[in-house]
Formats: structure tokens, C-alpha cells, sequence
């Protein structure tokens, strides 16, 4: 099985099939309204009207199972993110990343790519701290860690990147950048 065999459920109900996506570079993201990454929506979107008509896409998966920052319904979340970071990319319905329940489009991305580190700095560390309490052994897992983490997928339909919420979104964008680029 491969990325584009893959299907998620839309926030109006209706399926979307990722050989929808053939051919292009998309990122996955897991989402939260009421997270301190939040803010992540407006360097999201930006990328999304720059590189757009290259061939990039955005599958935006909300998700409530981390600290409950997702509480609202499918609609109450679309609303929130298209007043609040303008967003015009495609929204999903709210679903588990993570345990029994979670989408088999991100059972797939974490076979795919594992989890490698927070990387460095304050918020880095503070991820770190936190997970030590929630789960000691989340260094050797690649279970999502929390919200806002990142799948970039190339144009051939395979996982080339994980990027933690820590990842600065400028280097996100850059690696988005080299994919159009190679064509």
C-alpha cells in the first residue's frame, strides 16, 4: 500500500482520495484551534497561495487528542481557521492521529517516517519535558507528539520529511520550495 491507495474523510463527509494528489507535493498536517502552534495556520497558508498553482497541497487533519485544543465541531473549526488565518486549503474531518482509532492515512506517514527529535532551542526543549511526563519512552516511537506535526509527501507519492511542531516553518517552506523546484 501506498500513499496515493489512500483515502480521508472530508469535513462535509465525502471522500477524498490522495491519487487525488498525484503528481504534487502535499504536506499533512494534524491541526488544533487552541494550541501555542496555532499560529502555524498563517506560514500554512502563505505557502499555500505561493506555491499552489506549482502543484502544492494541503491536507489539514484537525485533531483533539492532545490536551483537547480541538474541541469544537468540523464546522466550528473551518470557521475559526478561515476568520481567523484566512485558510483556504482543504480542511478534514476531525479524526485520531494517534492509538486504536487513528486515520489510516497517519498509521501511514509514521511507517513511513518516525520520529527524529524536536531539534534545539527553548521550545525544543520544553516539548521534550513535556513528553517525558506523558510518555518516557516517546524518543523511540513515531507516534504523533502533539499538534501541528508535518508529513511532506513528493511528487512520486513518497514520505520524504516528518517536521515536529518545533521545525521552523521557514525551513518547512524551503524543503516545500526544492520539491517544486526539482519539477
Amino acid at each position: 500500500m501506498g500513499f496515493y491507495d489512500l483515502k480521508v474523510t472530508a469535513r462535509d463527509g465525502s471522500e477524498v482520495s490522495m491519487k487525488d494528489y498525484e503528481n504534487k507535493v502535499v504536506l499533512v498536517v494534524n491541526t488544533a484551534t487552541g494550541c501555542g502552534f496555532t499560529p502555524h495556520y498563517k506560514p500554512l497558508e502563505e505557502m499555500y497561495e505561493k506555491y499552489h498553482d506549482r502543484g502544492f497541497e494541503i491536507i489539514d487533519v484537525p485533531c483533539n487528542q492532545f490536551a483537547g485544543q480541538t474541541p469544537g465541531t468540523d464546522e466550528e473549526i473551518h470557521e475559526f481557521c478561515t476568520l481567523k488565518y484566512n485558510t483556504r486549503f482543504p480542511q478534514m474531518k476531525k479524526s485520531d492521529v494517534n492509538g486504536e482509532n487513528a486515520i489510516e492515512l497517519f498509521k501511514y506517514l509514521k511507517s513511513q517516517k518516525t520520529f527524529e527529535g524536536f531539534g534545539k532551542g527553548p521550545k525544543a526543549m520544553a516539548m521534550a519535558a513535556m513528553l517525558k511526563g506523558i510518555d518516557k519512552d516517546y524518543k523511540n516511537n513515531s507516534e504523533i507528539k502533539w499538534n501541528f506535526t508535518k508529513f511532506i509527501i513528493n511528487r512520486k507519492g513518497e514520505v520524504v520529511a516528518r517536521f515536529e511542531p518545533t521545525a521552523d516553518m521557514k525551513a518547512v517552506d524551503k524543503f516545500v520550495e526544492n520539491l517544486l523546484n526539482e519539477g
